[in-house]
C-alpha cells in the first residue's frame, strides 16, 4: 500500500513539475533577459550584442540587459552561464574562443557540446590586419619582410590568450613563418586603443572594431582576413591576395543557452532573433558595421560548433599554443 501511495505521489509531483515548466514556457519571457558577454565593452562580441539585443527585446516584448563578465579569455562568463538556471533568462554570446579555449587550457569549466543549447549563429565578420602609421610597412608583403628581418622584435596587440586577435595573429605567424610577439590586453577595445596610441605596432581585430579608426587615419589597414574582400572596405585586399596565400580567419558570433533550457523557449528565441536580424533596416545596419548576417537554426549552429572543434583542435596542436 505504501509503495502504491509513494508511486502516486511521485507521479503527481512529476505532473506538477511538467505543468509548472509548461506554464513557465507559455509565459516566457515574464521578466528581463540577461545577455552575458564574456569580454569587456568595445570588443566585437560586445558590439554584436548591443546591435542585436534592442531589436530582439522589441520582438520579445521584454527588456534585455547586456552584462559584460570578462576574464580568463571568456571562461568566467561561460561557466557562469553553464551553471545558470536553464529557464531562458540567462543567455551567452560567444565567438571562436568558446571552442579554442578547450584546447588551449588543460582544464576548462564547461563542455562546448554538452553544457549548452545552441540558439542561433548570429553573424560573422572578417578580421582586419592593421598597423600604426609609424610602422614602415604599407602591405602584407612588406610586413612579412620586416618581421623576417627582425624576428621577435615586432609586437601585435591581442585581446587576451585564446581570443580572436590571438588566434588570427598566431595563424599569421604560422603560415608566414615569422615570429611577431603577442602582447595580451584585457579585451579587444584596449588592444585597439594600444595600437592607436603606438604602444604596439600591429593588431588583428574585427573589421567591426577597427574600420572607423582606419577611415580616420589612426590606423593603416593591410588586409582583411577573409577569402573575399569586404564590401565595407572594398579597396583593402585580403591577407591571402596581399602576400600570404592560404590565410583565412573569420570570426563568428553565436547565442547559446544553458543545457536543459526548454525546447519551446529556444525555438521562440530563435524565431524572434531571425525576425530581428532579417528586417531590412537591421540587416543594413549590421552590414554597415562589417557583419554578414547568418541567423541560423539551432541545428545548424550545433553542426557548426562540431566543425569548429575539429578545425581548431588541429591548428592549436600544430602551432603548439597553450594558455597555461
Amino acid at each position: 500500500m505504501k509503495k502504491i501511495i509513494l508511486v502516486a505521489v511521485s507521479f503527481g509531483m512529476a505532473v506538477s513539475a511538467t505543468r509548472f515548466a509548461g506554464a513557465q514556457t507559455e509565459n516566457y519571457p515574464a521578466k528581463p533577459v540577461r545577455w552575458v558577454v564574456p569580454f569587456p565593452p568595445g570588443g566585437s562580441v560586445d558590439l554584436v550584442a548591443r546591435l542585436v539585443s534592442p531589436k530582439l527585446a522589441e520582438n520579445l516584448g521584454q527588456q534585455i540587459v547586456v552584462d559584460n563578465r570578462s576574464g580568463a579569455s571568456g571562461n568566467i562568463a561561460t561557466e557562469l552561464v553553464a551553471r545558470a538556471a536553464p529557464d531562458g533568462y540567462t543567455l551567452l554570446s560567444h565567438t571562436v574562443p568558446f571552442v579554442v579555449n578547450t584546447f588551449l587550457y588543460s582544464r576548462v569549466p564547461y563542455d562546448v557540446l554538452n553544457d549548452f543549447v545552441p540558439v542561433s549563429l548570429l553573424a560573422s565578420t572578417p578580421g582586419l590586419l592593421t598597423v600604426h602609421p609609424s610602422l614602415p610597412v604599407h602591405s602584407v608583403r612588406e610586413l612579412l619582410r620586416l618581421a623576417r628581418a627582425r624576428p621577435g622584435e615586432l609586437n601585435y596587440a591581442s585581446a587576451g590568450v585564446g581570443t580572436n586577435p590571438h588566434i588570427a595573429g598566431e595563424l599569421f605567424n604560422f603560415l608566414g613563418k615569422v615570429n611577431i610577439v603577442a602582447v595580451q590586453f584585457k579585451g579587444g577595445g584596449p588592444a585597439v586603443i594600444a595600437t592607436i596610441g603606438g604602444e604596439v605596432g600591429i593588431t588583428f581585430t574585427s573589421l567591426l572594431e577597427t574600420a572607423p579608426h582606419v577611415n580616420s587615419g589612426k590606423l593603416r589597414a593591410l588586409g582583411v582576413t577573409s577569402t573575399h574582400r569586404s564590401a565595407t572596405m572594398p579597396n583593402v585586399p585580403t591577407v591571402a591576395e596581399a602576400g600570404l596565400p592560404g590565410y583565412e580567419f573569420i570570426a563568428w558570433h553565436g547565442l547559446l543557452a544553458p543545457k536543459g533550457t526548454p525546447t519551446a523557449v529556444v525555438a521562440l528565441l530563435n524565431e524572434k532573433l531571425r525576425k530581428a536580424m532579417g528586417s531590412p533596416e537591421q540587416t543594413r545596419r549590421l552590414e554597415e558595421n562589417g557583419l554578414d548576417v547568418i541567423a541560423s537554426s539551432p541545428a545548424e549552429f550545433s553542426a557548426h560548433l562540431k566543425n569548429e572543434l575539429e578545425k581548431w583542435g588541429k591548428v592549436v596542436r600544430e602551432r603548439g599554443m597553450r594558455a597555461d
